[in-house]
């Protein structure tokens, strides 16, 4: 049995980017597990090259390396921080998590080298986010889980055991678990190449589409956004 995931871990009151640090702790040879968290990023990244802010010390910021990689490893996260963001969280493929007013509260990215056996996982949560603290342009788009700054810990302790549950899980399971906090099933979304109707996720996490002409599409990575009317 794996030890637990966490162990060992570094803390930064501040840093560049704690996926960055953590990609160097792989190749330095860290074991499977290791954590690297920061009150502050400067230069967090996210999906599709953005970058990812949060006022100093209200949001959970996280990088975890993985030496034993699951497939499925960005649903399984998904998933998991889904498990702590509550009864109202839903995933919007592949891996953004948004709450009930559409939000979204968490991002995930998930880098690595699969020929050296090993995978970075990041992961960042609004967890005491004040929107009027976020850059103008974020805060008709980001949500926060409103809490104080003394619950990121908790939650982090919370999200290593989900991690550690999800990302052992068997497929069936995680992907049941998944299609229950989809956000896009059944609505109407478009993409680089077109639009149509999401209708959920295929066993290899693929999101599938209908399209107007009747064709059943599965994409496989991309920025998807809900269709506006």
């Amino acid at each position: 049995m794996r030890p637990r995931l966490g162990m060992p871990r570094l803390h930064l009151r501040a840093i560049d980017s704690t996926n960055e640090r953590a990609r160097r702790l792989a190749a330095a040879g860290a074991p499977h597990g290791t954590l690297v968290t920061a009150g502050e990023q400067s230069a967090g990244r996210g999906r599709q090259g953005r970058t990812w802010s949060a006022p100093p010390g209200r949001a959970l910021l996280m990088s975890l390396l993985l030496r034993d990689v699951p497939e499925l490893l960005t649903l399984a996260a998904a998933v998991a921080v889904a498990d702590v963001a509550g009864a109202n969280a839903a995933i919007k493929w592949p891996n953004d998590v948004v709450l009930a007013d559409g939000g979204k509260v968490a991002g995930i990215l998930a880098e690595g080298r699969p020929q050296e056996g090993w995978a970075v996982l990041g992961i960042g949560l609004n967890v005491a986010v004040r929107l009027e603290d976020l850059p103008l342009a974020l805060r008709t788009s980001a949500t926060t889980l409103g809490l104080e700054p003394d619950a990121v810990e908790p939650l982090l302790d919370a999200l290593l055991d989900a991690l550690q549950v999800r990302l052992s899980q068997e497929p069936a399971g995680l992907l049941a678990a998944y299609r229950q906090r989809d956000a896009l099933h059944g609505r109407a979304v478009r993409w680089q190449y077109g639009h149509g109707v999401a209708a959920g996720i295929d066993d290899a996490g693929r999101l599938l589409v209908d399209r107007e002409d009747g064709v059943r599409i599965a994409l496989e990575a991309g920025e998807v956004h809900l269709q506006r009317s």
